[in-house]
């Protein structure tokens, strides 16, 4: 019996549900967040919607990204059939108990949401070792950093009512993930890209600026994490986001402006360089810089138009597409401008902030949805090869 497509790779089927996880984590807490919709989980609703984005459809990206790159890391048989099946569950039994774990139990929750994690930093692991490539044991400890990051979200939310710390450690452990995963294949694209036309100006390679970048922000996103409010903390996150910034600024990002699949990848990394500035500016004069919107920056711009730019990137580039935007790409890209530039000035909409919540929920979600309905055929179903 033929393994069916969309279990053939690990992209296909958690691009798919990692981009429903996102939208859901909007879609269903602007409803929770007004009051007209009460769920039956033992996390307040900041907390569920945060968890949801975050252990939900990012942890599903990154799964989707890392299974299909480690089978090239390795050379071995990509994860697929029965064994992605089994994955695909875990996570979505984590789902399913992460919302009801008030009825379930938080232990229960706890429980079934860290197979998920768990399972996947195994068979990591196993597929590395088994090809005797220990150089990428690291994606083990990304996933094995993350499923910590989890198991701490729900251990504060039992113990103290909400998750503050763990939840910025999880924003802070995603971001240094995208420091890591953007600060490799960004330049690296771009030079590719460049170097195809011609071009001998190209990216720099890595070096004492690049090394220094990822200290200051290792640095500053700790202080953050443990020292939210503290003045050192805007003073290392303004170091980390100048040098963040010095860092992008190098990669010749306007070179590829008229790529929009290559130039989003440059976009949404200067998101991180602006909220590390937003974030420290909020610390300073939070009467001047809303602290909430300041941190949106990061989770909405850019955890939002990295996980989509690199899902449509790779989406095409595993499934023999041309790698070049088309209308449907513009379209989920411009989304994600949209809401996220519609959440981070809603705190200062005044009478209109409720508006502006729902445009940018609202917009955020869209750019999911229609990636997962534009790229449904491309990942879950075989191409006609009787078609011209």
């Amino acid at each position: 019996m033929a393994t069916p497509h969309l279990l053939t790779g690990g992209f296909r089927p958690f691009f798919l549900l990692g981009a429903l996880a996102m939208a859901a984590s909007v879609l269903i807490w602007l409803p929770v967040f007004t009051g007209a919709l009460a769920l039956p989980t033992a996390f307040a609703p900041r907390d569920w919607h945060v968890h949801t984005m975050l252990f939900g459809g990012v942890m599903a990206i990154v799964a989707g990204f890392a299974l299909t790159a480690v089978a090239n890391w390795t050379g071995r048989a990509p994860i697929a059939g029965g064994e992605l099946a089994a994955l695909v569950g875990l996570w979505i039994a984590g789902r399913v108990a992460v919302s009801t774990s008030a009825a379930i139990g938080p232990t229960a929750a706890l429980i079934a949401d860290l197979l998920f994690p768990v399972a996947l930093a195994a068979v990591f692991a196993r597929e590395i070792v088994a090809a005797g490539n220990r150089r990428n044991l690291r994606v083990v400890a990304v996933v094995a950093a993350l499923a910590a990051a989890d198991f701490a979200f729900h251990v504060e939310a039992a113990a103290t009512g909400t998750a503050d710390f763990a939840l910025r450690g999880a924003i802070a452990l995603v971001l240094v993930l995208i420091l890591l995963i953007g600060g490799r294949i960004v330049p690296a694209f771009t030079r590719n890209w460049l170097a195809g036309r011609g071009e001998d100006r190209l990216p720099a390679a890595f070096d004492r600026i690049d090394a220094a970048s990822m200290a200051a922000a290792v640095l500053g996103l700790v202080a953050w994490t443990l020292l939210p409010e503290a003045a050192v903390t805007a003073a290392a996150l303004a170091i980390a986001g100048v040098l963040a910034a010095v860092r992008l600024a190098r990669w010749r990002g306007l070179a590829t402006r008229s790529e929009p699949l290559l130039f989003v990848l440059h976009v949404a990394f200067a998101a991180i360089p602006l909220g590390f500035l937003a974030v420290a500016a909020s610390i300073l004069v939070p009467a001047v810089v809303d602290p909430v919107a300041a941190v949106h920056v990061w989770t909405v711009g850019a955890v939002g138009a990295m996980t989509l730019a690199v899902m449509t990137r790779a989406s095409r580039g595993h499934s023999g597409r041309p790698l070049a935007a088309g209308r449907l790409e513009i379209a989920v890209f411009a989304l994600d401008l949209v809401g996220t530039a519609a959440r981070v000035a809603a705190p200062y909409a005044g009478g209109l902030v409720v508006h502006a919540l729902d445009c940018a929920a609202l917009a955020w979600a869209a750019a999911y949805l229609v990636f997962a309905v534009g790229y449904l055929r491309m990942l879950a179903f075989r191409p006609n090869m009787s078609r011209p």
